[in-house]
Parts: C-alpha cells; sequence; structure tokens
C-alpha cells in the first residue's frame, strides 16, 4: 500500500540541495494531488547582530526570500503543479519547519535537503535535515 500525501513542505533555501528536494517535491505532489507548501525560513539569529551595522539587511533577507518562493512557485505550477503555497517565517528554521510550518499546514511530508547553505551551524550544532528528521510528527524525506 503506498501512502497518500496531501500536504507537502518542502524546505528550500536556495542551495543545490534544496534545488534537488524541490524537484523531487514536484514529483510526489503531481502524483499524489497535493497541496505543496514552500517554506523558507529567514534565520533571523544569523543577522541581528550584524544589524547593528547595516540596518538593510532584514530587508534585503526578505527580498531574497520572496523572490526565491516566487521562482520556486512559478516552476512548480509550470510542472504542473495546481495548489502552491508561498511561506516565509522568521527564526530558527531547524525549529520552525518541523514545528511551526508543518503544524500550520498540517503536513503529512516534508522534505528538504540532506545540506543547506550553512556549513559552519552544520559542523557546530547538526544540520537542519537531522534536526527536521529528529522533531518532526509526520514522514520526512531527505534528499541527497
Amino acid at each position: 500500500m503506498q501512502m497518500e500525501y496531501k500536504n507537502i513542505v518542502v524546505a528550500v533555501d536556495g542551495s543545490d540541495a534544496a534545488e534537488k528536494a524541490f524537484k523531487k517535491s514536484i514529483e510526489i505532489a503531481i502524483r499524489n494531488d497535493a497541496r505543496l507548501i514552500l517554506a523558507h525560513v529567514v534565520d533571523s539569529r544569523t543577522f541581528a547582530t550584524a544589524e547593528t551595522y547595516d540596518r538593510s539587511l532584514a530587508e534585503r533577507a526578505e527580498e531574497y526570500a520572496k523572490d526565491l518562493l516566487n521562482n520556486y512557485a512559478n516552476d512548480a505550477k509550470a510542472s504542473g503543479v495546481s495548489k502552491v503555497i508561498q511561506c516565509i517565517e522568521y527564526g530558527s528554521p531547524k525549529i520552525k519547519i518541523s514545528k511551526s510550518i508543518a503544524k500550520n499546514y498540517h503536513a503529512d511530508l516534508i522534505i528538504c535537503g540532506a545540506t543547506g547553505l550553512n556549513a559552519v551551524e552544520r559542523f557546530i550544532i547538526g544540520s537542519v535535515s537531522e534536526s527536521i528528521t529528529r522533531h518532526s510528527t509526520c514522514d520526512v524525506l531527505v534528499v541527497r
């Protein structure tokens, strides 16, 4: 028996791994006629201190997130996904994706890349994908 997914969250950050996860999410969303939630978390912890010197940092991060999600949404729709939602959150991606976004959208599947943009954080305190798999209450697909 094959599991049916109706609400798929795909975590995207602009990395190559996120691009692969996004492509996989399109396949699964089409196969299941699912709603695809494109999720990007602006890691506000990283620019809180830096904003003392550059007040436009948060604004640029938000613009980047909007452009990124618009591009992914256009690609998803062009590929045949009919139900696409864009979600931008602020905070820690490790917590927001598995605990907040997945819950708010009643996700039954979260798809993420094996590695993201932040190699230093991954080395020091573990990867976002690892945290998602540990804390999620739904299925998780980590794409290599």
